[in-house]
């Protein structure tokens, strides 16, 4: 049986003929005859049933009928047709592979399509269902592309009208709901900064775009290197995308079929402002157990009512007498929340051996967490300000009154703001000299320390 859209040829009736007398991508459609006979006998779902974890040839006598969603009308798509089960809320999607080129000529989108499944084989990739021929390597079978000519013995085009492909409407945070490869509709989407007045993909390269919602959440747009697009610039605005999505583990990313497919034209999100500073965050603890050197730690408390992103905000710390930065801790994606505190352990598996619960942020040792009692301690905000300090830079602690080895020191409770000058009167300290006006009486973990509670 000859497919519909073979009706008319432009050269002979050889059907190699039909296909390669056909130049560039933009003519009109052959008239088309359609089969109104056939019916399915088995679902997408009910067909994604016979893969087990190994390529197979179907060898039953099966019908799958879907909507096309995909063209290469634009050059994005290759050697491919994606099918869902219905044209509204699909339940399941599969990507057929073909070596046929224009196939948007034979197979517009919308089109109802059923496919005769005995003789093409099945497999998946990721979460992607795949029919086509069959591709071998290495004594591995894979779903490769049907050839041109065996097309015809296996899709044909169903009587009736177009139907209009209804993408489910979502957005990032909720594709994971979404089946694979099927139409969605994305809003309020927009490049990430970095990708402006770039290109939509690098010459003969599949090209990854990262787009982003108001809300920093990331997609990532595929965009092959050959599409008639690849040179175009990246839209500047904000606003929907349509496209097939498609999934592999936990990336999932979307593939649009030309240029319609995007109405980037409203205003770009407003800027987001994650840096904030406040004066009431402040070193409230930092311990050096006498009895057991992996359960140091360092506290943070707000005071204030408000929570606080610490977006930029460093700890850093001044080995005995250096004046350069000795190490540092990023407290990026964090938040402190108000009249709370902040634990940081340079051993967070000790430390919840020791405390019992654990620590906010475990770091490595030798990080400002981990100071032997004569070191020097400052909390820097996001602009660069000193928020709160311990000690003084460029003194080695060791007998003055900001030593705390095999001790603690302790911020005491009328203090609600940080000092970018230390400040002895603020601070109960003991350690193992009594030196400087400080008590000299030893720690131990856990029952001298009071972690995660400003007391």
């Amino acid at each position: 049986m000859i497919m519909r859209f073979i009706n008319k040829t432009c050269c002979s009736l050889s059907l190699i003929i039909v296909f390669s007398c056909v130049v560039g991508s933009d003519f009109e459609a052959p008239e088309d005859n359609c089969d109104s006979d056939m019916e399915a006998n088995i679902s997408f779902e009910d067909l994604e049933g016979f893969f087990n974890d190994e390529t197979i040839q179907i060898q039953e006598d099966l019908i799958i009928e879907g909507y096309i969603i995909s063209s290469d009308r634009a050059g994005n798509f290759y050697g491919v047709l994606y099918l869902q089960d219905h044209p509204t809320n699909p339940a399941k999607g599969l990507q057929l592979e073909i070596d046929l080129r224009n196939s948007h000529l034979f197979f517009e989108v919308g089109s109802k399509v059923q496919v005769k499944l005995k003789g093409l084989f099945l497999g998946k990739s990721g979460e992607t269902l795949k029919l086509g021929g069959s591709f071998s390597a290495f004594g591995n079978v894979s779903v490769g592309r049907l050839p041109a000519l065996k097309v015809p013995d296996h899709i044909f085009l169903s009587c009736g009208d177009i139907e209009e492909v209804k993408p489910i409407l979502t957005n990032i945070l909720d594709v994971e709901n979404v089946p694979a490869n099927v139409l969605v509709k994305l809003d309020s989407l927009e490049v990430m900064d970095e990708g402006l007045g770039m290109t939509f993909a690098l010459p003969k390269e599949e090209t990854e775009i990262i787009l982003k919602d108001c809300n920093e959440n990331e997609m990532v747009m595929l965009n092959s290197g050959f599409s008639d697009f690849q040179a175009e610039v990246l839209p500047d605005g904000n606003g929907t995308i349509t496209g097939i999505l498609q999934k592999d583990g936990k990336k999932h990313q979307l593939v649009i079929r030309d240029l319609n497919d995007l109405d980037f034209s409203n205003d770009r999100c407003p800027e987001i402002i994650t840096e904030f500073t406040s004066n009431q965050i402040f070193i409230s603890e930092l311990a050096d157990p006498d009895n057991n050197s992996k359960a140091r730690f360092v506290e943070l408390y707000n005071a204030s009512e408000e929570s606080l992103h610490l977006n930029k905000w460093i700890l850093q710390r001044y080995t005995n007498d250096k004046t350069a930065v000795s190490s540092s801790i990023d407290l990026s994606g964090f938040i402190i929340e108000g009249k709370s505190t902040f634990v940081i352990s340079p051993n967070a598996a000790e430390f919840e051996l020791i405390y019992g619960f654990s620590p906010d942020l475990g770091v490595s040792t030798n990080s400002p967490a981990d100071s032997n009692g004569d070191d020097n301690l400052e909390l820097v905000d996001p602009f660069g300000v000193i928020i709160d300090r311990f000690g003084i830079i460029g003194e080695d602690g060791s007998g003055t009154n900001h030593e705390f080895e095999d001790g603690r020191a302790v911020r005491n409770l009328n203090i609600t703001k940080g000092n970018p000058s230390y400040t002895f009167s603020e601070w109960t300290i003991f350690n193992d000299t009594g030196d400087s006006g400080t008590t000299k009486l030893l720690q131990n973990a856990p029952e001298d320390f009071t972690p995660n509670e400003h007391q």
